[in-house]
């Protein structure tokens, strides 16, 4: 039998128009209702350091007002790491940031920084805070999750949302081979980036991954049809493919 597939909403550019003038509204944590009213089964939320779109106040509403597990997306820092302990959300993914790129652009290298990266997934693992390293879908960086004992990965689907025809499929493919191996090692698959209502599905269909962590999409799609409609056609999307 086939396992469930989780829905995590990431919230981030709720923020992102908040912020745009200033002020309360769109207020993140009202949206993080609506999607858990929707069928999300946890929420997502990026404190990247430049602090563009969530702040540290909606990491304080969040923790304290949703009833579904908190997934912080955060970078490899100290800073980040003392929020995370201090918070104590269920999940903290360990994703890479620079300050100039619009959105997550690839993978987190963990094989490269294994070194940056064992103090803080130890850390994190000690807490009870379970981590996940976003990466790409690579046996080096699947190996390295396993050293570092990590209990997730989630790859980023970016490549595979933004291919077409055989190319898209080899990278389906690659995902899919990714996945079986992250689970045969004992670690949960997750995945996420870029996915859509016309691309969800094969990705969904994949049976090792457990949970897609999807966001921008969502919140474009609420300007034409409501938020809660987005995250219900998602949700319908797939439990389809599976």
């Amino acid at each position: 039998m086939t396992m469930p597939l989780r829905l995590g909403v990431n919230i981030d550019h709720v923020a992102t128009i908040r912020n745009a003038r200033g002020g309360e509204h769109p207020d993140p944590l009202r949206a993080a209702f609506m999607a858990v009213e929707a069928g999300a089964d946890g929420i997502t939320a990026h404190l990247r350091e430049d602090r563009r779109h969530i702040r540290d106040r909606d990491i304080d509403a969040l923790v304290n007002g949703i009833s579904v597990p908190l997934n912080l997306e955060m970078a490899a820092t100290q800073e980040m790491l003392d929020i995370a302990l201090r918070h104590k959300p269920h999940a903290a993914c360990i994703v890479p940031e620079k300050r100039e790129e619009r959105t997550t652009e690839g993978g987190l290298d963990a094989a490269g920084q294994f070194a940056t990266l064992q103090p803080i997934v130890t850390a994190l693992n000690e807490a009870g805070i379970r981590v996940s390293l976003f990466i790409e879908a690579d046996a080096a960086q699947i190996d390295a999750a396993i050293r570092l004992g990590a209990p997730v990965v989630e790859f980023h689907t970016g490549a595979y949302a933004h291919l077409s025809g055989e190319a898209r499929a080899v990278e389906l493919r690659r995902i899919a081979d990714a996945a079986a191996l992250a689970a045969k090692n004992g670690i949960e698959p997750h995945a996420g980036h870029g996915l859509t209502f016309d691309n969800v599905a094969p990705i969904a269909a994949i049976p090792q991954i457990a949970e897609l962590n999807i966001g921008h999409f969502l919140i474009g799609e609420a300007i034409f049809g409501g938020l809660e409609a987005s995250i219900r056609e998602m949700r319908r999307q797939m439990d389809l493919a599976r």
